[in-house]
């Protein structure tokens, strides 16, 4: 289930290092969710410590990537619908706080930035190329994101994004919804453009962010295209 053995490095923590591996085996689906951790046989397969090892599975549990049961181990935690709902509501609030305070701080340059990263989107959407598209997606929202000195904001909506979209990272994609979210993209860089910071704050949290707006695209994505069915029917 793991890799053949952990790296050394001289620059980060022994304990950041376990956190790192930890993080890329769930990534890339080698350690899948749902499933239990040993912590005797991981400490003994990476010829570590229980203590970096435990002190990288708090930190993950503080992240909400596993739960930590006594006496019985390491839950790889599920990424259900109503998490996901919960998780699109806190970013969707998140972002639109951070665009809401823009006034003063976004000029026409970024705007001109998400437009071409926009534009950037649609081209990986006609090469199928998600990672591609991914990339730009993320660097569309960082723009504005970056705005802000909030740094625990910005831990926040990072931690949230990557329990979406890495956990593990999905092969395909909804090329239908990809294709509505770079329109969406473009209502708010109409908005950003005009100096609108309200509506496009509005937008975000009510449209783009919104569960209920995305729900369809949302069931596909996670649960149809891998053939689960629509798990949470009662989750509406």
């Amino acid at each position: 289930m793991y890799q053949e053995s952990l790296s050394l490095s001289t620059v980060k923590s022994l304990r950041q290092q376990v956190y790192d591996f930890l993080r890329e085996e769930m990534n890339s689906g080698r350690i899948l969710p749902g499933s239990f951790l040993n912590l005797n046989e991981m400490s003994h397969h990476l010829g570590i410590s229980k203590t970096p090892l435990r002190d990288a599975l708090l930190h993950l549990e503080v992240e909400g990537f596993v739960t930590i049961f006594p006496r019985r181990g390491i839950m790889v935690n599920l990424l259900s619908l109503e998490k996901i709902r919960n998780i699109y509501e806190i970013i969707g609030a998140l972002e639109a706080q951070v665009v809401a305070a823009l006034s003063g701080r976004f000029g026409e340059a970024d705007v001109d930035d998400m437009d071409a990263l926009n534009e950037g989107m649609r081209r990986a959407l006609d090469e199928d190329d998600f990672n591609l598209y991914y990339e730009k997606n993320l660097a569309f929202h960082d723009t504005y994101l970056n705005k802000t000195e909030n740094e625990d904001l910005l831990k926040t909506v990072q931690t949230l994004k990557e329990r979406l979209y890495d956990f593990p990272r999905k092969k395909g994609f909804v090329k239908e919804w990809e294709v509505r979210s770079t329109g969406e993209h473009a209502d708010i860089i109409a908005r950003l453009r005009r100096g609108d910071f309200a509506s496009a704050s509005d937008y975000i949290r009510d449209v783009h962010w919104s569960f209920q707006v995305q729900e369809r695209y949302i069931r596909r994505y996670y649960f149809l295209q891998n053939g689960e069915g629509e798990r949470g029917e009662d989750l509406r």
